[in-house]
């Protein structure tokens, strides 16, 4: 330290040797620690609580962490919360992932089309680039699927869009779960199928017995290489299936199964009498095997493929 007076050099004295000027108090702050004096006597005190040569009650020494958050300033927001800004960040399109089909939320549905997929008819909500859509021809897929369309009363409730672009796709502000088959085999409820590749193969089949009789169910076969999205209301539960473990569903709540398994109808006339919904109370889906069964907690009454 030097005098302020004649610039002499006093170290840590209280007066300059040269002139006798008096030496005004020091604080030196470094990287990690700081020097502390006594405000009234200015002798030296370090870390101490107390001046030793008055007994004056020293101020603490600042820490590091202090000295930093005393020039750190929070950020200051202008705009309001509920700007068209703020909803347009949180709500524009994200384009991202490079694979066909991309969850722009949980509702809706991203498809980045090169080519062609089929999808639910009506559940188209928007789209960008060159696209046409087209509804299934009763005819289209062969006679057999002709054939099943006829008995479930079904025309034209697929539509393909082929060409190049995004489209968006929804189902009544349902979930939506992307699945990619890897060859596998599912069977889903016609009414919970939103889209699906070209490259997939796939078949409506209609449920006999009490299935039938409980609301003429149908639901499709799909199968092969590619993505498959389908819906639930809310979020779904997945049951696994083993052979010492059945499990027992209601028709109006099932959404999809695993292949492999066995399916049969299990009744009971008696809980007819207690509950006027005639539906999976009266009439349970029966699997048994080993899988797993989708469901959803929601019972689609009016239900099925035949009701796309």
């Amino acid at each position: 330290m030097n005098c302020p007076g004649c610039g002499e050099e006093v170290g840590d004295a209280k007066f300059c040797p040269g002139c006798g000027q008096g030496i005004e108090m020091v604080e030196e702050i470094g990287e990690v620690s700081a020097q502390k004096y006594c405000p009234d006597c200015n002798v030296e005190v370090g870390e101490a609580n107390f001046c030793p040569d008055c007994g004056g009650k020293t101020d603490p020494l600042p820490k590091e962490e202090e000295i930093y958050e005393e020039t750190y300033e929070e950020p200051v927001y202008t705009s309001s919360k509920y700007s068209i800004q703020q909803f347009l960040d949180k709500t524009s399109e994200k384009m991202v992932g490079n694979e066909i089909f991309e969850l722009e939320n949980p509702y809706l549905l991203d498809v980045n089309l090169n080519g062609k997929v089929w999808a639910k008819l009506g559940s188209m909500v928007a789209y960008t680039g060159d696209i046409k859509f087209k509804k299934q021809s009763s005819l289209e897929g062969g006679i057999s699927k002709f054939v099943m369309k006829k008995v479930s009363g079904e025309n034209s409730k697929l539509m393909s869009a082929k060409g190049q672009g995004h489209v968006y796709l929804a189902d009544s502000g349902k979930r939506i779960t992307i699945l990619n088959m890897e060859g596998n085999r599912l069977f889903v409820n016609g009414n919970d199928v939103l889209a699906f590749e070209e490259s997939i193969d796939w078949e409506i089949k209609m449920m006999s017995g009490a299935g039938a009789m409980s609301g003429g169910l149908f639901n499709i076969r799909l199968e092969g290489e590619g993505m498959i999205a389908i819906t639930t209301h809310y979020t779904p539960i997945t049951l696994a299936v083993t052979p010492d473990r059945p499990v027992y569903t209601d028709p109006n709540a099932t959404v999809a199964w695993s292949d492999g398994l066995s399916l049969d109808y299990k009744t009971d006339v008696n809980l007819g009498t207690l509950f006027g919904r005639g539906s999976g109370e009266t009439f349970q889906m029966s699997f048994r095997g080993n899988g797993f069964v989708i469901v959803q907690p929601y019972e689609e009454i009016a239900g099925g493929y035949g009701q796309m």
